[in-house]
C-alpha cells in the first residue's frame, strides 16, 4: 500500500487516519495491560489458596518417635477422589531427587506424585522457609499450579518438603474469557471513538467545505462574492479571496476597456479609408478599399478574440443554451422563410454555456447561418451535457455537404464553403476561433441528414 497516496488526497482522511491510529495503538497497549494484570491478579489469588494448603499441611503434621511423619487429615473432599485434580504431597530430597514419604500424599494422586520445580531440589534448599510457585503437568496430564514449602519439623533432621497443587484450567478460561471480553468492549470503544473523530472533523472542517462550495460558485458564475460567515481562523481567508476576485473582475474590466478603445482607435481611420476611396473612385481607391476591409476584417477578428479570451479567463458567466437556440431558431426562420426552412432544435433547460451570452450567440448563430444558407430546407440543432463539465452542440443540415478534404480548410480565416456567393469566409473561422479561446474544439463530418455536422465542444457551467 502506497502511504504517500493515501495521505494525499483528503484532509479529513488524514485527521481520521491519525486518531484511527493512534486509538488503535492506545487500546491494544490498553487491552494487553488489563488482559496481563487480570492474569497475575487470578493467579495470585490461586496461589494464595495453594499456600493455606501448605500452611496447613505443615501446621498439623508431627513427627513419631521412629522419625515417620503423620500428615493431617485435611477435609477438602477434592483431595480424597482420585485424579480430581487436587492433590497434596509431602516430600524429602535424596539423592538429589525429590522423593514421597510414605502415606505422605493425598488419595487423589492415586499411584502417581507431584513433580518439583523445573529447577529441581536446588531452588527449594535456596529459598528454604519460602514457599516455591511453579507450573507443571499433573497424573492425567492436566496443567497444574504448584506451591512447595522445604521446611524442618521438630524432631526430625532432615528437611521436609510440603507440597500442594491443583488443576489451574479455570484459572486459564477465566483469563481467556476476560481476554475476549475486553477485546470486544474495546473493539468498540474504537470504533465509536473513530466515528466521534470522523462526526469531529466533519463538523470542524464544514466551513471549510462551504469555503469551497462558495468559491466554486464564484467561479461558474453563480455568485460574485463570498457572502458566507466563517470562523475567525478562516474568515482572513475569505476576505482574501474576495479581494482577489475584485482584483481579477476590474483587471478585466480594464482589458475590456482597453480593447474597446483600441477597436475604436482602429475602426475610425479604416473607415475614414473607405469613405474617402468611394468620393474618388480609380484604381487606386479599388486597392484602398479592398485592402481597408481587409483590414478592417482582420480588426475584427483579432478584437473578437481578444475579447473572448479576456472572457474565459473569468469564466464567471453562465448562459443557459436554450433560450439562445430558441431566439435565433426563430430570427433565422423568418430570414429565411421563403425557401421555408425549418429548424429542430433540442436542449434540457439546466443546460448552461460558461462563458457569455454574446460569444454563444456568435458561436451558434454563425453555424446555424452557414447551416441555413447551404442546406436545402431543414436544420436540426442538439445540444447535451459532454462529460463533467463540457457541451457538445451539433448542427446538421440536409444539404450537399463538403468533402473531407475542405473541412479543416474552411475553418481558416477567409475561407467560404461557396466561393461564388458574396460573404468574407469569416462564420466558421469565427466559431472555432471563439470555441478555442473558450477551450473548446470545432469537428467537422457527414451529417446523418445527408449534408454537414458541425459538432461544438464547449465548457458547460454547472447547474
Amino acid at each position: 500500500m502506497n502511504l504517500s497516496r493515501l495521505w494525499r488526497p483528503s484532509l479529513s482522511r488524514r485527521l481520521v487516519l491519525l486518531a484511527a491510529i493512534w486509538s488503535v495503538a492506545v487500546l491494544l497497549v490498553t487491552g494487553v495491560a488489563l488482559t496481563a494484570l487480570f492474569q497475575h491478579e487470578a493467579v495470585d489469588r490461586f496461589d494464595d489458596g495453594l499456600l493455606d494448603t501448605v500452611n496447613g499441611l505443615y501446621a498439623g503434621s508431627s513427627v513419631d518417635p521412629d522419625g515417620t511423619i503423620d500428615a493431617p487429615p485435611l477435609t477438602d473432599a477434592r483431595a480424597t477422589r482420585a485424579y480430581s485434580g487436587k492433590y497434596w504431597q509431602i516430600a524429602e530430597i535424596s539423592g538429589g531427587k525429590l522423593h514421597a514419604l510414605a502415606n505422605g500424599r493425598s488419595r487423589s494422586l492415586w499411584d502417581s506424585a507431584l513433580s518439583g520445580p523445573p529447577e529441581g531440589p536446588t531452588a527449594l534448599t535456596q529459598a528454604a522457609g519460602k514457599p516455591v510457585y511453579y507450573d507443571t503437568q499433573g497424573p492425567v496430564h492436566e496443567p497444574l499450579r504448584a506451591a512447595a514449602l522445604l521446611t524442618q519439623l521438630p524432631g526430625r533432621a532432615a528437611p521436609v518438603i510440603f507440597m500442594a497443587a491443583e488443576d489451574r484450567t479455570p484459572v486459564d478460561v477465566a483469563s481467556r474469557g476476560f481476554a475476549a471480553v475486553t477485546a470486544g468492549a474495546l473493539v468498540a470503544l474504537g470504533l465509536g471513538l473513530v466515528l466521534a473523530v470522523f462526526i469531529q472533523v466533519r463538523v470542524g472542517l464544514a466551513p471549510l467545505f462551504a469555503l469551497r462550495r462558495e468559491v466554486a460558485a464564484v467561479r461558474t458564475g453563480k455568485a460574485e462574492r463570498l457572502a458566507g460567515e466563517y470562523p475567525s481562523e478562516l474568515k482572513p481567508l475569505a476576505e482574501e479571496l474576495n479581494a482577489l476576485v475584485e482584483h481579477d473582475q476590474e483587471v478585466m474590466e480594464r482589458q475590456r476597456t482597453h480593447v474597446g478603445n483600441l477597436a475604436h482607435a482602429l475602426k475610425t481611420p479604416l473607415s475614414v479609408m473607405l469613405s474617402e476611396a468611394e468620393r474618388q473612385p480609380g484604381d487606386l481607391a479599388e486597392v484602398v478599399t479592398r485592402q481597408a476591409e481587409a483590414m478592417r476584417d482582420q480588426v475584427d477578428h483579432h478584437l473578437r478574440r481578444a475579447r473572448a479570451a479576456a472572457r474565459s479567463q473569468g469564466v464567471r458567466e453562465r448562459t443557459p443554451v436554450a433560450p439562445v437556440l430558441e431566439e435565433l431558431a426563430y430570427t433565422l426562420e423568418r430570414i429565411f422563410g421563403d425557401r421555408g426552412m425549418e429548424i429542430d432544435w433540442r436542449a434540457p433547460d439546466d443546460l448552461s454555456f460558461q462563458g457569455e451570452r454574446q460569444d454563444l450567440m456568435e458561436i451558434v448563430g454563425n453555424v446555424l447561418e452557414n447551416a441555413c444558407k447551404y442546406g436545402d430546407d431543414r436544420v436540426r440543432v442538439t445540444a447535451s451535457p459532454s462529460g463533467a463539465d463540457r457541451l457538445l452542440l451539433v448542427v446538421d443540415d440536409n444539404g450537399a455537404g463538403l468533402p473531407a478534404s475542405r473541412r479543416q480548410e474552411v475553418l481558416k480565416r477567409g475561407a467560404r464553403l461557396d466561393e461564388s456567393g458574396p460573404g468574407s469566409g469569416l462564420g466558421l473561422s469565427i466559431v472555432d476561433d471563439l470555441a478555442r479561446a473558450y477551450g473548446g474544439s470545432v469537428s467537422l463530418a457527414d451529417s446523418s441528414l445527408g449534408g454537414l455536422k458541425v459538432s461544438v465542444e464547449l465548457p458547460r457551467s454547472e447547474a
